[in-house]
């Protein structure tokens, strides 16, 4: 039986038919680039077996205890931190905080008895995948990025399977649980077909006037915006129009900034980010791992701009994977108040070049990886079922 006749069985069998409970954990946060991937699995998790429960474990305060429960799906949080790497005073409550996570951790397993634990990383993956580890329950690693964070590279060693987006990842995890899947992605962003007239009349922009999208990673950027706010006149001397998300810190000031210019669009945050994709000729963006593999699904020509303080400087890492293959372009977080604009103007108006970047970066595309990773999930705790 070939794997998509496995898959097809498992969506027959009835609840309860043989089968224990398909009761997963997913763990992990702190972003969007782990958020989303997290509940496109979960979506296609429930997509293939709709019975199967579903937990989310987070960290309380961040913006997976608003966005997961959003998406329809449970959450608990857990009294954790990550280490402050720019103040060494404030990490003194950290081994609190863990040994306190940890105990959470235990009653959450005792009422919830997940049969597996899926991790998407951020800090909060971390106790509950150890845990799990240690409870001889399966675990299983998706790793957004081309550099891998510290807590995954811990957890790997006992996983049972870690999901990749890019290929050379043997440096951090046992070669043989690597699946190269790619990222998952939102569905509404890998199915859209939104069209560029329809997304510019979405933001009551002029369809006529090539437009720049600039999105600073769901948190926002904050050399991206000042470098922005401080040439915003060069967009309309040069005939541009700029969708611009800034992230809610520097809202005020951006919506001050663009008050009388009618070809800017501010807010702090787009929901519909498939409109702000068609709408777009090129992007301005951080290279977090799934902004980078939503803009290769969407075909952008990209200038990237590398947060530098990102765990292990893996958005750089990111950025410079797609410039090697000519599929992008990349500056320095430091260079951007007086590079940014001058090098999106003069990509933009750049034809050959923007098409160069759109060929390349579509290639480096995967839609199915949400797919991919919940049924080789499903089938890795199903065989064992089997063979109890």
């Amino acid at each position: 039986m070939n794997d998509d006749q496995n898959i097809i069985s498992l969506q027959n069998s009835p609840s309860g038919g043989g089968w224990a409970a398909l009761r997963i954990i997913i763990a992990g946060g702190g972003t969007g680039g782990h958020i989303f991937p997290a509940i496109a699995i979960a979506n296609a998790l429930k997509k293939i077996q709709p019975e199967a429960e579903i937990l989310f474990v987070g960290a309380k305060g961040k913006m997976e205890m608003e966005k997961v429960p959003l998406a329809g799906y449970t959450i608990e949080g857990l009294n954790i931190a990550g280490f402050n790497r720019s103040s060494l005073i404030k990490n003194i409550a950290l081994p609190y905080k863990l040994v306190q996570s940890f105990l959470q951790v235990r009653q959450i397993f005792k009422t919830f008895k997940p049969v597996a634990v899926i991790g998407v990383g951020g800090y909060s993956s971390f106790p509950v995948l150890r845990f799990a580890q240690s409870k001889g329950i399966k675990t299983f690693i998706h790793e957004a990025n081309s550099f891998a964070g510290k807590s995954n590279m811990l957890l790997g060693k006992k996983a049972t399977r870690i999901y990749t987006a890019t290929d050379g990842m043997e440096k951090f995890f046992p070669a043989h649980k690597i699946m190269i899947t790619g990222n998952p992605i939102r569905e509404s962003i890998a199915s859209s077909s939104v069209s560029r007239e329809d997304a510019l009349r979405f933001f009551n922009l002029d369809p006529y006037k090539k437009t720049i999208l600039s999105i600073g990673g769901s948190l926002g950027a904050k050399n991206i915006n000042e470098a922005l706010a401080a040439h915003l006149d060069q967009f309309e001397k040069n005939d541009l129009q700029l969708i611009w998300q800034t992230g809610k810190p520097f809202f005020l000031t951006a919506e001050q900034a663009a008050d009388d210019k009618a070809t800017i669009w501010v807010n702090d945050f787009i929901m519909q980010m498939e409109y702000a994709y068609a709408a777009a000729d090129a992007v301005i963006s951080r290279s977090g791992a799934m902004s980078v593999s939503e803009l290769c699904v969407q075909k952008k020509a990209v200038l990237f701009v590398p947060y530098p303080f990102a765990a292990e400087d893996h958005q750089t890492a990111n950025a410079k994977n797609l410039v090697d293959k000519n599929a992008a372009m990349m500056i320095k977080d430091s260079d951007a108040m007086n590079s940014l604009v001058p090098s999106i103007i003069a990509l933009v108006k750049d034809e050959q070049k923007l098409e160069t970047f759109k060929n390349n970066i579509g290639k480096l595309a995967i839609t199915n990886a949400d797919e991919v990773v919940a049924k080789n999930i499903i089938q890795s705790i199903r065989q064992d079922q089997a063979a109890a």
